[in-house]
This record gives C-alpha cells, structure tokens and sequence, in this order.
C-alpha cells in the first residue's frame, strides 16, 4: 500500500505521485509518514522533506506552510519549495555561507526585527543546501 503526495506551491505542483513514506519538516521536529498513518494536521518549518517513492529518498527544500494526512493522502501547501535535484550545490553552498555571516551579524547586534530576519534567511540557505546533498 502506498501514500498519494501533493506538493503545492503557490506557482506550481511541486509533487504529485505516490510514495511508501515521507519525512516531513515540523514545527516540532521531524514527521515520518506511512500508510495507515492517524489523521493529522500540522504546520510544517522551512526545512527538507524527504519522499521515498520507491528505494531512493528525493529531497525536497519547504519554505514553510502546512500539511494534512487523511485516508492515506499527504496533502502539502508551502509558501516555495525546490527539489534537490535543481538546486545548485556550490551556489546553495556560498549562499549558507553569506547566511551565517548575517546571521553572526545579527546575534551581535541590538536590532532584533534584523535578528529575525537573518534566522529565517540562514534557515532557508540551509535546507536549500541540504536538499542539494550538502551536508552541515
């Protein structure tokens, strides 16, 4: 038995197909899903979902959003998501990198709407850079 998995983004379907799991990025940590899971609603934090269609796992960057599980459907609407396969390694690499460099700005600093911002900046640098395959 598998689950049907629907990724929506504001601009397209990001997925749609079946898989035997998924790992999803929570507000409150990771979320595995298998068939037969439990109803359930939850908000999801920018990071990366994982889906195995088959053997392999495909990594997907969210940028946020929510997800619904019910009768074996993972249905998942996100502000953006990019498949890891089109993300750039060396680009998302140099990218983490100037997030960081904000992010250590912003801790030392009194400005705490900068400080808010360069969180979420690294956090997104860093779930691009992990669905490309980099490790941190």
């Amino acid at each position: 038995m598998t689950l049907t998995i629907r990724v929506v983004a504001p601009d397209k379907i990001l997925w749609d197909s079946e898989a035997e799991e998924v790992i999803l990025p929570s507000t409150t940590g990771q979320l595995g899903i298998l068939t037969g899971h439990a109803p359930l609603l939850t908000a999801l934090d920018v990071g990366v979902m994982r889906v195995r269609p088959g053997k392999d796992w495909v990594p997907i960057a969210l940028m946020g959003g929510f997800a619904e599980v019910e009768d074996d459907e993972v249905t998942i609407l996100v502000n953006a998501a990019e498949r890891g396969e089109t993300i750039d390694k060396a680009a998302a690499g140099k990218a983490l990198e100037e997030a960081q460099v904000r992010f250590d700005k912003a801790e030392s600093g009194d400005d705490r709407q900068e400080k808010i911002q360069a969180t979420q900046a690294l956090k997104r640098a860093r779930a691009r850079f992990q669905a490309a395959g980099g490790m941190v």
